[in-house]
């Protein structure tokens, strides 16, 4: 009987969008026209569904194929909108309010409308978990990407002169971003002809063995490279850190400094800089 009742929604659909697009507009959980006719499309679909005889014992039939491709394309543009969780759980929430106002005006048996308002929480219910599994799918996707976007902004390398790039290192290296690092080092070297990379790391926090161990590859795949490295930026506390810890840097050319790591490679390039009087 309550499959029935619940079929029957499908004659109010426009009267549960009007109700169900007030509610998100209340409680602030809505951004405009475009998600109004996906809510639409998405009333049309569910309600179609139950028209056909979809339960919450068949929720894995055909009837809900395209809700559900519909429903994963709503959570996951609501995430990379910048809506919260609660949000989207609010979205469902209301569109089962909305239904429930409607089966309240359509039935007046009290017992087959708790059976049909039973039956329609199922249903909602297991949507709305389908609904944050996509959401949290989507804002995994939008962190990869920034984390991605932030990688490549903290390691900008710089041409500072004809022949000499410098990376500025900020935060701390993990074996990922040391890939990175090397990546966009190496390529910088190879476009500019460069022959000389300084890495700078007055912006990396504290030095341990792994982090001098990712310093060291990165010097070796530069020299590989046929271009000299010079590693700048070397703190007292990160010197005491390295003989602390025993770190061998034999070999590679460390400054205090920036500004002693060029003046290092214009030596290395037997350049001199003058001041003009």
């Amino acid at each position: 009987m309550q499959n029935n009742v619940l079929g029957g929604l499908k004659e109010h659909e426009s009267k549960i969008n009007t109700i169900w697009a007030k509610l998100l507009m209340e409680r602030g959980s809505t951004d405009g026209v475009t998600e109004e006719e996906e809510s639409k499309e998405f009333t049309s679909l569910l309600l179609d569904a139950l028209k056909q005889g979809g339960n919450s014992e068949n929720l894995n039939s055909h009837a809900f194929e395209k809700l559900y491709d519909l429903l994963t394309g709503i959570s996951i543009s609501r995430a990379k909108r910048g809506f919260s969780p609660r949000e989207t759980g609010q979205y469902m929430i209301s569109f089962k309010e909305a239904a429930s106002q409607i089966l309240s005006e359509i039935e007046k048996d009290q017992a087959t409308l708790y059976a049909a308002n039973l039956e329609l929480n199922a249903i909602v219910d297991n949507l709305t978990i389908m609904t944050f599994e996509s959401f949290m799918r989507g804002r995994e996707d939008v962190i990869s990407r920034q984390t991605d976007e932030i990688s490549e902004i903290s390691t900008p390398v710089i041409r500072v002169w004809d022949g000499v790039v410098a990376l500025p290192i900020i935060g701390t290296l993990d074996s990922s971003r040391t890939q990175i690092v090397m990546e966009n080092l190496l390529q910088q070297i190879v476009d500019t002809e460069s022959s000389i990379a300084i890495l700078d790391i007055s912006g990396v926090p504290a030095v341990d063995s792994l982090v001098a161990q990712h310093l060291i590859k990165t010097v070796s795949a530069t020299r590989l490279m046929g271009a000299e490295c010079i590693i700048s930026g070397i703190r007292p506390e990160i010197a005491q850190t390295v003989v602390h810890l025993g770190i061998d840097l034999t070999g590679i050319i460390t400054k205090a400094t920036l500004a002693s790591a060029l003046q290092t490679a214009f030596n290395m390039l037997q350049l001199t800089v003058v001041k003009r009087k």
